[in-house]
């Protein structure tokens, strides 16, 4: 499987959400930046980021910003991460952002996602500025030293150039169907 390279545009996609409707990448082209987030419900890694992720749409929502986080994981081997169980995920959180089921695994494929978490960010146009990881610390946020997603998020709201457009996503494997 070949990841999405910096520079190449996004792939579309329209998958159901959480709150009952489809949702189309095409249908953001009017934000400044778009974070495809895959992501599921059992992960530790994703659990211990969904705070940070829920604070990232909402410091980032009035510049124009969108996070939309997919999931993709197996639920026949991984049944938490179920339609239903995203659902009630969703809810008790308060997610701030549309939760989208891939249930085909063609949108984790075409992108390339192999973690959870694992942002893709894209700029206006729907092309790759940024791939990889929320920041260098999943375990304690305080400490975290790299604030990767941040930063690309900030740099390419200001038509600039991210230091760092790859790095390796903290988290566990999309869990594929066999």
């Amino acid at each position: 499987m070949k990841k999405l390279e910096i520079g190449q545009r996004a792939p579309e996609f329209c998958l159901p959400g959480v709150d009952g409707k489809d949702h189309a990448l095409s249908q953001y082209k009017d934000k400044k930046v778009v974070v495809v987030m895959f992501t599921c419900n059992h992960c530790p890694y994703v659990q211990a980021y969904e705070d940070r992720l829920i604070a990232i749409q909402h410091d980032f929502a009035g510049k124009g910003v969108q996070l939309i986080a997919i999931n993709a994981n197996d639920a026949a081997g991984y049944p938490e991460d179920g339609f239903d169980n995203m659902v009630r995920r969703a809810q008790k959180k308060s997610y701030n952002f549309p939760y989208l089921r891939d249930e085909t695994q063609r949108t984790a494929r075409a992108y390339g996602a192999e973690y959870t978490p694992e942002a893709f960010v894209l700029n206006s146009r729907g092309e790759l500025h940024y791939v990889g990881r929320v920041d260098d610390n999943w375990q304690n946020p305080d400490k975290a030293k790299f604030h990767n997603l941040r930063d690309a998020i900030e740099a390419v709201l200001a038509h600039k150039k991210v230091e760092n457009p790859v790095t390796h996503a903290i988290g566990c494997t999309i869990k594929w169907r066999m």
